[in-house]
């Protein structure tokens, strides 16, 4: 199952684009040979400032057609990183040729899109800045291959 990163915004070189690329890259050896992956990065940006709604339409042109999606919001539904691998699995095991998760910008997600999703999660109920919570993204799945491979990054 392919996935995919959509997010609101540039990751411009620094330590967030670091990291990002490190885990992705973490990911794509080990998730491979569990039929996950590879990962593809999709950036979006509103350069006419048409807010969450304007984001929307780009981030749902960014969507593969048919993907399972899961979006990332603090509305979401709060879960272990267990439960997520076993989500990502669940998608892979029914046939998803592709999964997006789609990261809002500073305003967050617009409810059409938050409503149209198979899955929304949170990473608690503080509230992120969207370049971190990409990097949180990109280990979350390197660590759903790691707990599907039975490797001992996870730890309990």
């Amino acid at each position: 199952m392919r996935l995919h990163l959509c997010a609101v915004g540039r990751l411009r070189a620094g330590p967030e684009r670091s990291l990002v690329d490190d885990y992705l890259k973490r990911f794509d050896r080990s998730g491979r040979a569990l039929g996950l992956g590879p990962v593809t990065e999709h950036e979006v940006e509103d350069r006419k400032g048409g807010g969450m709604a304007a984001e929307a339409g780009l981030l749902a042109k960014a969507i593969p057609q048919g993907a399972a999606t899961i979006l990332l919001d603090e509305r979401g539904r709060m879960m272990t990183s267990p439960d997520f691998a076993d989500l990502l699995a669940r998608f892979r095991d029914t046939g998803r040729q592709d999964a997006a998760l789609v990261i809002g910008g500073a305003d967050g997600l617009s409810p059409d899109l938050r409503d149209g999703a198979d899955a929304v999660l949170s990473f608690g109920p503080m509230v992120w800045p969207h370049m971190l919570v990409r990097v949180m993204v990109a280990e979350q799945l390197y660590r759903a291959a790691s707990i599907l491979a039975g490797a001992p990054y996870h730890r309990v």
